[in-house]
């Protein structure tokens, strides 16, 4: 499956230790993620991340497009509920693809956990079945 992790500022510290707790779930899987989040889960993980953009400079969009193609089965965006962002836009725009699309989200680690807990039973194993595809890998340009 082809996971996104994307963290606000004050939420990276939080999904480090998400990834680093879940290593071996995302271990099997293909990781996304924006900028710094990427590096500071691949520093700190040892885990392979493909990396967009920052949230700000589009990383937020390049996820988004992922999700409206059904290249993206699933979402972890620790979001930080109590600190205005520049691009809430783009990040309002990711959530309701996510919506439009089916794709699970999870805005925080409650979610989150049961997200990767439903992953690893095979509970999302719809979405290789609705989508016809069997662990497509999305290339990294």
């Amino acid at each position: 499956m082809n996971i996104a992790l994307i963290a606000h500022d004050n939420k990276k510290d939080l999904l480090v230790g998400f990834a680093t707790a879940y290593k071996g779930i995302l271990s099997n899987h293909n990781l996304f993620a924006t900028g710094t989040t990427g590096s500071r889960i691949m520093n700190e993980t040892g885990l392979t991340v493909h990396r967009f953009q920052s949230g700000p400079y589009g990383g937020d969009q390049e996820i988004g497009a992922l999700v409206a193609n059904n290249k993206m089965d699933i979402v972890i965006f620790f979001r930080d509920p109590l600190t205005a962002q520049p691009h809430e836009p783009d990040i309002t725009a990711l959530i309701r693809l996510c919506d439009v699309y089916a794709v699970p989200l999870a805005t925080n680690l409650g979610t989150a956990e049961i997200l990767i807990k439903g992953l690893e039973r095979g509970d999302l194993a719809w979405r290789t079945i609705v989508n016809g595809k069997s662990g497509e890998i999305i290339e990294n340009n």
